[in-house]
């Protein structure tokens, strides 16, 4: 069999086609399907399996259109309780598709109906984990309490990812490849690898949840430090069950604006230009969520500020990124929210204030300082130790904490979450200054 990965770096998610004797099956697809297409005409296979290891949080998959525009068939777990057409692949079920035989095993602990995908190929193993076994770490188990056909606690699922790691993979060789849906920078888990596969053999010595320990060691080490919810998570597991629409006719059915000096003031404005350009001119009640900078996590950023349903104009800094910006808001589905895509004219109303430094290095006193990291960094140190912390993704519920009789800096770890987090709290304070400390913050580290 031959085996390709796909990746999609700001959300640090894998997907994977399988490919044997002109047939071609896929795991776990991203939202738009077209990579995988043309990766078929490439190899001159036909596309006749999608297997989904679980309703994913983090992104809306293919695999409803894929079955449309393919004629392949889904398979997924019976628990999931889909209400697209599908087969289900739990134990004992197979699949012969070439020489390839894929295998379903129930590996619940990430979600109560993820299941690991075994492909064998005469001595070649393959397992395609989905957020059950990462490389170096296994998915968290906090994100189906109140999500999905099956919903669970966290304690429990975190003792049935235990089982899981315990039991599940027993008899399967060293040698099998171990192909996860996710990478290092994914809010799926935490403290993942930077590879992008591994060998069961590795991950039995090095990965922390195969070693010997009790149960109540393992659910305490797996619950703690886990990374925030942002709002979008439960709403695409809901998409992922019922069966995402056709991407290419949602994203496409949204209007452009071209040359915009003012919109509806109620609806929120995401603007995705880089931060010198946001601050020199912005409509009201503007967003700066970058999405061409260092650090991008726009689709993460996105769908942890805005919620599911938020009405949004969004804001480019060309036409040239129209679909760019369009496919990775509609990977967290969010592309129905949007009212209008716009491009600015020249005379929009709002201006950042600048910003002084060298004041702000000789009077820290004289500002609020709003460390808006995530609370394990912040757990970790304070880089003023007077800053008021406020996460990014609570700052628009929880900026009444912070006070506004002096001017305000707000800072993150490298400067790209601070754009969002100025912005923020600039639509929140009429009468105070709010400035964006940026990369600045390097030198304060």
């Amino acid at each position: 069999m031959t085996i390709k990965q796909f990746k999609d770096s700001p959300l640090a998610h894998y997907s994977y086609a399988i490919v044997s004797d002109g047939k071609m099956a896929l795991v776990d697809p991203s939202r738009n399907p077209m990579d995988y297409y043309r990766y078929a005409e490439e190899q001159n296979a036909k596309i006749v399996a999608v297997f989904e290891t679980h309703p994913h949080a983090d992104f809306v998959s293919s695999h409803l259109q894929i079955h449309e525009e393919a004629g392949a068939t889904i398979y997924a777990s019976e628990m999931v309780g889909a209400d697209y057409p599908h087969k289900s692949f739990d134990d004992g079920d197979s699949l012969k598709m070439g020489a390839v035989e894929f295998k379903a095993i129930n590996t619940p602990g990430h979600s109560p109906d993820s299941i690991t995908i075994v492909a064998k190929d005469g001595e070649e193993t393959a397992l395609f984990t989905g957020d059950t076994l990462f490389i170096g770490n296994v998915g968290r188990p906090d994100l189906r309490e109140k999500a999905g056909n099956m919903k669970a606690k966290r304690i429990d699922l975190a003792k049935q990812m235990y089982d899981t790691i315990k039991n599940k993979f027993t008899d399967l060789p060293d040698d099998a490849l171990v192909y996860p849906a996710h990478g290092a920078g994914s809010l799926c888990g935490k403290n993942m690898s930077d590879a992008s596969s591994s060998t069961l053999g590795n991950e039995r010595q090095g990965n922390w949840a195969f070693k010997e320990q009790t149960e109540d060691e393992f659910v305490e080490e797996i619950l703690k430090d886990q990374p925030f919810i942002p709002h979008y998570f439960g709403f695409n597991v809901d998409i992922n069950k019922t069966g995402p629409e056709n991407v290419q006719r949602t994203k496409w059915a949204n209007k452009l604006m071209l040359n915009v000096g003012k919109v509806e003031k109620e609806i929120t404005v995401v603007d995705t230009r880089d931060g010198d350009a946001f601050k020199a001119g912005h409509l009201p009640n503007s967003i700066n969520i970058m999405a061409r900078s260092e650090g991008d996590k726009y689709e993460t950023w996105l769908g942890a500020i805005i919620k599911p349903e938020e009405q949004f104009y969004l804001v480019l800094n060309s036409v040239d990124d129209l679909e760019e910006l369009l496919e990775r808001t509609a990977k967290i589905g969010y592309e129905k929210q949007v009212k209008a895509v716009v491009t600015l004219g020249s005379e929009v109303s709002k201006k950042s204030d600048d910003f002084d430094l060298e004041d702000f290095k000789n009077n820290k006193e004289n500002y609020t300082i709003v460390d808006i990291r995530n609370n394990s960094e912040v757990a970790d140190g304070k880089i003023f130790e007077d800053a008021i912390a406020v996460p990014l993704n609570e700052l628009r519920e929880n900026a009444t904490e912070i006070p506004s009789h002096k001017p305000v800096v707000v800072h993150c770890a490298g400067g790209y979450r601070s754009a969002a987090g100025s912005s923020i709290l600039d639509n929140k304070f009429e009468n105070t200054k709010v400035y964006d400390l940026s990369e600045a913050i390097k030198e304060f580290k």
